[in-house]
């Protein structure tokens, strides 16, 4: 029992808990190749048994959004989870298209990425303040399908890393939804969690 399990995950759970959930179900090892934070929803890409192996090929892979920002209010997290902390101009939709390129973001602190050997996450749950790291990141695509101030609506092809929470903070808002359309080649209108994609069908859709 090996291979690719393509998942629409909901917002709300943990990529890990959708992970355990997929372990237990077919009795094997199991790991994903690309963390969707709890609020996102949308393409989880999830290897079983042997084919764990075979994230170093997938983790890297380009990736696209849909979103929906909410402008003019900055918060704690990024999204509408956070506080408040800062109103700012709404940017004119002429400066949010031109939003292309390689870009300097810093990490939101409601992201999985770890600090100190723990998801970001959950310090920010606690209330933990810590200090976020910046990561340059390309966004290669970026179409505005609604602009209704104070919201707008986007969708993005974006380079592996890239946290939507932070283009959103960016352009001095936050998230108020966060979708995974598509991981390379794949696409969330095929998943399936019943459905197991061989590791060589997989490999040769790269």
């Amino acid at each position: 029992m090996q291979g690719l399990v393509l998942v629409d995950k909901p917002a709300g759970p943990s990529s890990f808990a959708v992970v355990r959930q997929l372990r237990s179900r077919f009795g094997v090892k199991a790991g994903h190749a690309g963390t969707l934070d709890p609020l996102a929803s949308g393409l989880l890409l999830v290897l079983l048994g042997p084919a764990t192996r075979l994230a170093r090929y997938l983790v890297g892979l380009d990736k696209r959004y849909e979103t929906e920002i909410r402008l003019g209010l900055r918060t704690t997290t990024g999204d509408g989870e956070g506080e408040v902390v800062e109103e700012t101009p709404i940017p004119p939709l002429e400066e949010i298209e031109a939003l292309e390129g390689e870009i300097e973001l810093r990490v939101p602190q409601a992201s999985a990425v770890k600090i100190e050997g723990e998801r970001a996450y959950k310090l920010q749950r606690r209330g933990v303040a810590v200090e976020m790291p910046t990561r340059r990141s390309t966004i290669r695509e970026l179409r505005v399908a609604r602009y209704e101030p104070p919201l707008v609506a986007l969708d993005l092809m974006v380079s592996s890393g890239t946290y939507v929470r932070a283009i959103a903070d960016h352009l001095g808002g936050h998230c108020r939804t966060i979708r995974r359309t598509a991981v390379g080649p794949f696409r969330v209108e095929e998943a399936d969690p019943e459905r197991l994609l061989a590791a060589e069908e997989a490999l040769a859709r790269l």
